[in-house]
């Protein structure tokens, strides 16, 4: 009985980044502005794929179930991160601390997925251009989208219920920005070399599986691209997939980077960094990617500029 007692904590205490009262104002209002725009921009490209029809292909599909997570994702962290940036009690309670863990880390697990999907997609376009409508039917572009959701679901699922099924005696100090898993983890008073083994090789799999999905795809798409005769070809089919691969460098490079390091994890510092990396930039980056470097969506924003432009005229009139 004594166990099971040790085991319930009611609440947290998330540490965040910074103490100081200065600097937590700073950051408050930094990353306020940051999650407004991260808002603004993808509702924006969500609703201007709607809005034209030029935009309704599978590309575009898979572009905005990427704007859906990454608005999801952010809110499943941020609000949080700046209530506790003006409060001096920083304590989340046990149950929003797990589903904010199920939350991230499944959205986390679907972006990883949604890329690989994308880049199959980039491969079929540039690769066989002729064969893309048959190819990409609306059918497996719902398909493809919907094991990216559930993959990630399913494995945070399993990953969230394995974490707080361990005794957490009166640990209670996260030192972290969120409930993140392993920083959740580090909290049990039982030896967890097993569960964070297993956690590791959970996040390998879900990473490095689409990531060398991903690398296939390109390496095909590369040698396609340099077979090309004219520089112009060459130029056009590269723009079908730079905005998609600079997303894709940015995401992947920073666990990849991290996780490669010559020391065996990353520090506590580097984990809280790589959260506010996902967590704030890759979710106001991405629809600034796409807007600026892709010339269909660029297209999109100036017909819809110059038809509210039209219609203010006329109601000006």
């Amino acid at each position: 009985m004594g166990a099971n007692n040790q085991t319930w904590v009611r609440e947290f205490i998330l540490l965040s980044l910074s103490s100081d009262w200065d600097t937590q104002v700073t950051l408050f209002v930094l990353f306020s502005v940051t999650y407004l725009l991260t808002m603004l921009g993808n509702v924006l490209i969500v609703l201007l794929i709607r809005l034209d029809s030029r935009l309704h292909t599978p590309m575009y599909f898979f572009l905005t179930n990427l704007s859906l997570v990454d608005v999801s994702y952010a809110t499943s962290i941020v609000p949080q991160m700046l209530v506790h940036f003006l409060v001096e009690h920083k304590g989340i309670p046990y149950v929003s601390c797990a589903a904010q863990l199920f939350f991230s880390l499944s959205l986390g697990g679907i972006e990883f997925v949604l890329l690989a999907v994308m880049a199959y997609d980039r491969y079929v376009a540039v690769c066989k251009p002729l064969r893309y409508s048959v190819i990409m039917h609306g059918g497996l572009c719902a398909r493809l989208a919907i094991t990216s959701w559930v993959s990630g679901s399913v494995n945070s699922l399993v990953q969230t219920t394995i974490t707080f099924q361990l005794p957490m005696c009166t640990n209670k100090y996260i030192d972290h920005i969120s409930c993140e898993l392993l920083a959740v983890v580090r909290l049990a008073c039982v030896d967890t070399s097993s569960n964070e083994v297993a956690i590791m090789v959970s996040s390998i799999v879900l990473l490095m599986t689409p990531f060398c999905l991903v690398l296939l795809s390109y390496i095909r798409i590369v040698s396609i691209i340099l077979k090309i005769q004219s520089t112009e070809g060459r130029k056009k089919a590269f723009r079908t997939c730079a905005s998609h691969l600079t997303v894709v460098v940015l995401c992947y490079g920073m666990t990849i980077f991290t996780y490669i390091q010559p020391n065996p994890s990353p520090s506590v510092l580097q984990e809280k960094l790589i959260s506010v990396f996902y967590a704030i930039l890759m979710p106001v980056l991405n629809p600034m990617i796409y807007s600026l470097r892709n010339k269909e969506v660029k297209g999109a924003w100036q017909k819809l500029l110059g038809q509210l432009s039209g219609l203010m005229s006329k109601l000006a009139t």
